[in-house]
This record gives C-alpha cells, structure tokens and sequence, in this order.
C-alpha cells in the first residue's frame, strides 16, 4: 500500500513522482531523475520518504532482559536515547531479520522494513512465553534528510539539531507550523554522512515534507536511495540477506556483540568466531563499462564457481560507464583488488564503500531485477 506521505502526494494534482514499490510499500521511485536526486545526497540536502519501514513498541518490565536474549547486538547496556543496529536469528545461526533498536525510559522502540515487519513481529511474539512484555505497532511514519546542508535544511524548516550521536533519538526543539509535538529525530547510523530521521504523525507528514522542500531540500525518490545504498555497500535484507545466511558472512559486524551473554543463536555465532571457519564474505565488485549482470550471476575465479550477485547498478560518467554490484564470494578468492568473473564480464573485487567523489556525479540506472533466492 502506499506510505502515509504518497497518499498526501498522490492528492495534490502536479505532484511529479513516479511511485513504485520498495521494501514493502508503495513510495516514490524517483521526483525528476536519479542522477540529480543522488547529487542532491551527497552534494546539498535530499529527503525522502522513510514511510516503508514500520515500528513497533515493546513495553513490559521484563522488555530489556528478552530482547537482550532475542537478537545479536547489546540492549542490557545500551543507553537511554540511543539504539543499535542488530539480526534476528534461529537456533542454527541463519538470518531471520534485522533490524534498529532504540531505548527509551519505558519502551523499546523497533525498527524495520514493512517487507518483513510482520513476519518479524510474528517471530518475536512466538518467545513470549512467561515474559511481562507487550508489542505494539506504532501509527508512525517518517522523512530522511540526508547531505552536507541537512542541518541547515532542518534549521530553516523549524526543527533545530542539537549535537548528537549516530544513532541517538531526541525530541528536537521545534518551532515548524505543523505543531508536531510527538516528533523525535533520529541521527544516522553513517557519522561521516549527516543522515536523520524525523518520526512524526502520518496526518503531519504531509506539512513536514513541504517545509523541508521550501527550506531547500531536493526531493529524493528510491531509485537513488537504492543506488546510495549499493555504492555505500550496505546489504538489504531479502535481496542481499537472505534466511540462509550466517552473521559473520554478512560482514556487519556492527550487528554483533560478543559480550552480551546468551540469545538465540549465540552459539552457532560465537563457534564461528572462535573456529573462524565462515567460508563466505559480503562485498563489492566493480565491472568497468556496461555490463548486463543480474542478481544470481555467478562468479568464477580460476575457472570455479566462488560465488554470487545480489545487487547491481550501472553508473554512466562521461566518457565511459561502471557496472557496480554487490554478492557473496568465497574467502579465499575474495582478496581486494583481485580480478572475477561474472557471466562474460571481467570484475574487480572492490573494498566498499566505494568513493564517490572519484565518480563525477554519475547518471544512474539501477537494476530493477532481483532474484530473492539463487543457489550457488
């Protein structure tokens, strides 16, 4: 279904986008184009929709300690106001879900892709079984503000940042006309790149992103948010985190805590940390000119299959193009800087993210083909 912002958009008769789904809901694939609305996120301030990704709650005074033994990252220690980024996983180790956790003085708050958001709560809800603990789904959506002026953006439409952490959630000091007093703004986990959210009310949400758009904010739609998200070598669960998957081959290690005591899981993570025997990493590859690579492609390396394709973009700078993917390759072959194969094209391994100021703002085409589930 729509996110609470394009059902505001779609209303208003010269809105330009063009709506497609993405990660669960139907959103704006683009507002001009995407060469634009990419330089916009890294050049001078972008927004975008944020209302693909649900909420939930989680109260009960037992709230910490289960969840704590829940998922792979740290909440007994983690401070008020601040959040982690952590997997879901079953008792063998692989994969459920992923997802952010915020902790406040008498809540959790989680957040995650509407994609999986009901299949991980019905998850979560299956180990509540003596547990004083309650899962609530909250009636939020939300706007990104992302590039070198988001603060000057932000200030300009009313909502002033005061110094934060990555990954903090605040109530702002406001003074926007949408009177939003349940808003809270969240800093990006990314400390390089100056990324927020701003949660708010579905019915302000519409008013939240005019005022940013007349503050100065270029409209973003997911065609570059994707492209962002490929150069910047983050995977997305479903397309490049499946539910085979092991942690460790993800490369995330910003998920995992290995202090934190016992969770579903746990054993199957920490053999693999003290054996180090994950056969498999995450990474990037780098195919120079245009090269028609899918989702599922193969890689080979010395004539053997070592791996596979998850995501694709092609780039388009002047005088020549890039093909840029992401996958899963064997350990041994997966060496920075080492040539591949892919289908017919000649790859380079590449460390990610990759810089993007040696780009000369490329045009962008993203791959809209995905093979949820290839085996290799």
């Amino acid at each position: 279904m729509k996110t609470p912002l394009q059902e505001v958009l779609s209303n208003d008769a010269g809105s330009p986008a063009v709506l497609a789904e993405y990660r669960g809901a139907t959103t704006a694939a683009r507002f001009t184009d995407a060469q634009t609305e990419f330089a916009a996120l890294h050049a001078s301030c972008g927004v975008y929709d944020l209302g693909f990704l649900a909420r939930t709650e989680v109260t009960g005074k037992d709230r910490v300690r289960w969840l704590n033994g829940m998922v792979t990252n740290n909440i007994r220690d983690l401070a008020v106001g601040r959040g982690v980024y952590a997997f879901l996983l079953n008792p063998q180790g692989h994969i459920q879900g992923d997802l952010y956790a915020y902790k406040l003085n008498e809540s959790i708050l989680l957040d995650t892709d509407r994609a999986q958001a009901e299949a991980t709560l019905s998850k979560l809800k299956r180990y509540i079984i003596m547990d004083d603990v309650k899962l609530a789904t909250l009636e939020l959506t939300a706007v990104g503000v992302s590039g070198p002026k988001a603060l000057e953006v932000l200030g300009k439409a009313g909502i002033s940042i005061p110094e934060t952490q990555p990954l903090e959630i605040f109530t702002p000091q406001c003074s926007c006309s949408c009177d939003c007093l349940e808003c809270a703004v969240i800093r990006g986990e990314d400390a390089p790149q100056e990324t927020y959210e701003v949660w708010i009310a579905p019915k302000d949400v519409g008013t939240l992103w005019k005022a940013l758009v007349a503050a100065g904010g270029t409209p973003v739609g997911s065609e570059a948010l994707e492209a962002n998200r490929i150069l910047r070598g983050i995977p997305l669960y479903g397309v490049d985190i499946r539910e085979r998957e092991l942690p460790q081959e993800t490369e995330q290690a910003r998920a995992l805590n290995f202090t934190k005591g016992c969770y579903i899981g746990q054993e199957i993570v920490e053999r693999i940390r003290s054996r180090g025997n994950v056969h498999r990493k995450f990474t990037g590859f780098v195919v120079e000119g245009t090269a028609k690579i899918s989702p599922g492609a193969k890689i080979v390396a010395d004539e053997k299959e070592v791996g596979e394709i998850t995501s694709t973009i092609t780039l388009q700078v002047p005088g020549s193009s890039r093909t840029v993917a992401l996958g899963y390759i064997r350990r041994e072959a997966g060496t920075s800087g080492r040539e591949v194969m892919i289908g017919e094209a000649r790859a380079t391994v590449a460390q990610m993210p990759l810089d993007l100021a040696a780009m000369s703002e490329p045009a962008l085409t993203i791959s809209s083909a995905r093979d949820p589930s290839p085996r290799w």
